[in-house]
């Protein structure tokens, strides 16, 4: 089957969407499949050498180095960048849209070169176009945007409240769209739910696929350091419950000395100052664009995994903390008790204090420790697997390809008979 796997911007590390894509189109080839993967900057590094790149170059004005950026004017190719940079101005955030737009240029004279286009959570209205030419196509939501919109607009001070909204104005969009698109993959029945609910979808368009992990890398590796917590976040957002992690660890510290916190995450200045606020700036390392190497060792080296969410659509890092057999503490929110079970130690979210007792009860004993231990273990390695996540994603793409030909032979038949 030739695939094309599409993804705005595809970051590589600390979780999320450019880790989905990685391995996903890693499994697609591994069944035997052709991948092309069309990336917006961040480009995707590290791709199985079998799958090819394409890249679909934007004004990259959210660069790491130079965020929120103004582009020399010879940078400006066509209307589309200048649709670009006329959103980021006026404080929208215009990736997704402009992504699709390049795409429907792209898959012009290109659309029959693939049998099924997979779309990494765009969901711009470029997308319409291709399912309006009967190009078959599914798109993966791994979470509902509406719900990182309404903790941020609550979480922003008054002043801020206007561009907030407007940076979000891209979700209205996205909802717009997934109700036009005939198959949707979630990647947890509680994001599926919580999709079908906030985007006005009908539940039966969605097929529920979760994530996978690399089990041989993702691995114990013998003796943890003493006190070490890590906890990963995509983004530095009150969706994370960072703030609530770092209190925990302030508050730890108080009865276990030797208690360290290594964040895997991008940090705002808020966090920054959060440290020095609770006085745990010399207990607390940062970690940013590690490798996957790196994360698993950095992830086996520690005692206990802390993931104080406060919504997750699925949470990958959860699962590689498990694969490593690390025992995992993490709230009761979105998926994951789906993703968790039994294997782990689940609080409220935003609930410090649990935190506190639930981390400190699993330093307080080594038994406690080595029965999440050998249950994470188990549990990833039963039900998370790249291969098998990337044979059930190819079984959504039969679907989706049989129906675009099903839907092709009745206006075919109506044809005949007028």
């Amino acid at each position: 089957m030739r695939i094309a796997l599409l993804s705005y911007r595809t970051k590589t590390h600390s979780g999320g969407q450019g880790v989905y894509v990685r391995h996903l189109s890693w499994g697609l080839a591994e069944l035997g499949h052709e991948v092309t993967v069309f990336s917006g900057q961040p480009y995707p590094e590290q791709l199985d050498p079998r799958v090819r790149l394409e890249k679909v170059p934007s004004l990259d004005l959210y660069r790491e180095d130079d965020p929120f950026r103004t582009p020399h004017p010879r940078e400006f190719r066509d209307w589309i960048d200048g649709l670009e940079y006329a959103q980021m101005i006026t404080a929208a955030f215009p990736e997704p849209l402009t992504f699709s737009l390049r795409i429907r240029r792209l898959f012009g004279p290109r659309a029959a070169d693939f049998d099924i286009v997979h779309d990494n959570q765009s969901l711009g209205y470029g997308l319409l176009s291709l399912v309006r030419r009967g190009v078959p196509l599914v798109t993966t939501i791994h979470h509902p945007i509406s719900k990182d919109r309404r903790l941020d607009i609550a979480a922003a001070p008054l002043r801020k409240q206007i561009t907030t909204r407007r940076w979000y104005r891209f979700v209205r969009m996205q909802a717009r769209v997934a109700r036009r698109l005939p198959s949707i993959l979630g990647v947890s029945s509680i994001s599926a739910a919580d999709t079908a609910h906030d985007f006005g979808i009908d539940p039966d368009r969605m097929t529920v696929i979760p994530l996978g992990v690399d089990t041989d890398l993702f691995a114990p590796r013998g003796a943890r350091i003493p006190g070490r917590v890590v906890a990963v976040a995509s983004a530095d957002k009150p969706l994370k419950g960072v703030p609530h992690l770092l209190d925990a660890i302030a508050k730890l510290r108080t009865e276990h000395e030797h208690v360290t916190l290594h964040l895997v995450s991008p940090v705002e200045r808020s966090t920054v100052a959060r440290l020095r606020e609770l006085g745990i700036e010399h207990a607390v390392t940062i970690h940013s664009g590690i490798s996957d190497e790196q994360l698993a060792e950095l992830m086996a080296s520690a005692e206990v995994m802390a993931v104080p969410s406060l919504y997750e659509g699925f949470s990958l890092p959860t699962v590689e903390a498990m694969s490593c057999g690390t025992p995992v503490v993490a709230s009761r929110a979105g998926a994951l008790p789906e993703v968790v079970g039994d294997a782990g130690v689940l609080v409220e979210p935003g609930d410090v204090e649990a935190l506190v007792e639930q981390i400190g009860a699993l330093f307080d004993s080594p038994e406690r420790r080595a029965h999440y231990s050998r249950a994470g273990r188990e549990r990833a390695v039963e039900r998370f697997s790249w291969v098998s996540v990337a044979r059930a994603t190819v079984e959504a793409y039969e679907r989706e390809i049989a129906r675009v030909e099903r839907l092709s032979d009745t206006e075919v038949e109506t044809d005949a008979d007028r």
